[in-house]
């Protein structure tokens, strides 16, 4: 889905949620050493980051959007199942007229 099939408030939660993931990348810490956010601020961004993805799903229900798609992995197992079907094979040859 491209940019501009998204409505304003679509496109104004993606950038929130942009910017609070890049927030939570930028200031994780080393190994060992203190966050330098606040626990309460920490918090503060889980829960923004919540409300953001519970209105991008009712604005997509709203709209008539597909709610369940989620990413693949090039070798992840497939649910579905194809088999190919060779009826050439299955019809008998026709009978000759000697025997």
């Amino acid at each position: 889905m491209s940019k501009q099939d998204l409505t304003k408030e679509e496109r104004i939660l993606a950038m929130m949620k942009n910017v609070l993931t890049s927030v939570a990348k930028d200031t994780a810490p080393q190994p060992g050493l203190r966050h330098p956010l606040s626990e309460h601020s920490i918090q503060g961004i889980r829960e923004c980051l919540m409300m953001i993805t519970a209105r991008e799903q009712e604005l997509a229900r709203e709209l008539g959007r597909n709610t369940s798609a989620r990413p693949r992995f090039i070798d992840e197992p497939k649910s579905e199942v194809v088999v190919a079907l060779d009826f050439a094979s299955t019809k008998k040859a026709p009978k000759k007229e000697d025997e």
